[in-house]
């Protein structure tokens, strides 16, 4: 295949840690340059740097694989405090600049934060350059931050009051001046898409083809009797409804249903989830084993389960939503307008009101019940998962690029 010979230049949000003389970074950041790799020349990737330990899921930047002789890696510096991002402000402007002025088509995403966030300092270097660009994002950071502000410690709480105004306008205004929205998930879209002259939905996914689920093993998912199999898989955050999730599986016990439930993922609300299940009657009957490293053991412990349980209080748009319908395990969760979207085409999941724990645990209790009810919702889920995977998912944003975002300079 003979490439472009063009220069994408992106920001990534996932930082880069320091090993000694390795670099790491996030092993599906990884994957997603590979794949932006074939579908341009070069690679022009701006990044944070860290020092310190890694996250369980950094790797080396061999693992993107040949393709990493044609990715530069512009390091810029982790500066989330105001006082070393002013310092650094200047000579990042500068680095940023030059980089710039070799890129044929510019992206950058948004952090939602008022210091060290570079992906906004990237977009306002090429507004007063006058260069076209994109911006990508996969939630609603601003409404992010006012939701967390009813939960947040006194001290958080009243900076997340001051900077959430703040927040809406910066994004707001620099998506307008964006020639391209790439917005990750219909609850994403519908919140951006007012702002931006050229709003495209899309999606930003890791699931191979190979990783989908057979037809043999979706088969016998379907003829299963006996316990129900519950998974989650993601941060244990505030923000993820972790208390609701547990609430649904008490209120599940109550009623006399047989499950087994799994959350995958560490947080800081892990500890409390623990505690809770140790001390009361979910004992035994959920496992909350923290991180994950070995990504085949998520995508295994999706294929297992029978349902996706979700509590999402926040607009968001989480991968692992998509993942688990590829595996056929239907969505149960709270109804929000991005696992709507994916389960639009067959129905592959139910949906419940938000912050309303009693009516998921209420579906879930009758679905239960209900196994051949259950075995055709799978089989939905795994229709509405057919469309997803990560090369059919990065092409289209490539062609999205190609199609609508003017050039950063002269076809040489």
């Amino acid at each position: 295949m003979t490439l472009p010979q063009d220069t994408l230049l992106m920001h990534l949000p996932a930082s880069l840690y320091r090993r000694g003389d390795v670099l790491l970074l996030d092993d599906q950041a990884c994957n997603g340059l590979r794949l932006w790799a074939e579908h341009f020349g070069r690679l022009i990737v701006l990044v944070a740097v860290e020092d310190g330990a890694a996250p369980g899921s950094w790797v080396p930047l061999e693992h993107i694989g040949p393709s990493a002789s044609r990715i530069e890696f512009v390091h810029l510096p982790s500066a989330w405090r105001p006082d070393r991002f002013l310092r650094a402000l200047g000579p990042t402007r500068k680095r940023i600049r030059h980089a710039l002025a070799q890129a044929d088509f510019i992206g950058t995403t948004l952090g939602g934060a008022s210091f060290g966030d570079w992906g906004a300092v990237i977009a306002r270097e090429a507004v007063k350059l006058g260069l076209p660009f994109y911006i990508w994002t996969d939630r609603v950071e601003p409404d992010v931050a006012r939701r967390l502000v009813k939960t947040a410690p006194l001290r958080r709480k009243l900076r997340l009051a001051v900077e959430y105004p703040i927040m809406q306008r910066m994004e707001q205004g620099l998506i307008a001046k964006a020639a391209l929205g790439l917005f990750h998930g219909r609850e994403t879209y519908d919140a951006y898409a007012p702002h931006s002259p050229n709003p495209q939905h899309v999606h930003d996914i890791h699931i191979r083809k190979l990783d989908h689920i057979t037809a043999d093993a979706l088969a016998q998912k379907q003829a299963r009797q006996g316990t129900l199999r519950i998974v989650y898989a993601g941060r244990a955050d505030p923000m993820k409804g972790t208390g609701d999730w547990l609430s649904v599986l008490e209120q599940l016990t109550q009623a006399g249903v047989d499950f087994h439930a799994e959350w995958l993922g560490d947080g800081p609300d892990l500890t409390a989830m623990r505690a809770r299940v140790e001390a009361g009657p979910l004992k035994g009957r959920v496992a909350l084993p923290g991180f994950v490293a070995d990504r085949g053991r998520l995508l295994e412990a999706l294929r297992d389960a029978d349902v996706l349980m979700f509590c999402h209080l926040t607009p968001e748009s989480p991968r692992v939503l998509i993942e688990a319908l590829a595996s056929g395990c239907p969505l149960l969760g709270y109804d929000s307008a991005y696992p709507a979207d994916l389960i639009a085409g067959h129905g592959g999941g139910v949906l419940t009101p938000l912050g309303q724990p009693q009516h998921l645990a209420t579906a879930l209790a009758a679905l239960a019940r209900d196994r051949a009810r259950l075995a055709a919702l799978i089989g939905r889920a795994a229709q509405d998962g057919a469309q997803f995977d990560d090369e059919t998912v990065f092409a289209h944003r490539a062609g999205l690029i190609r199609q609508h975002l003017p050039r950063a300079r002269p076809v040489a």
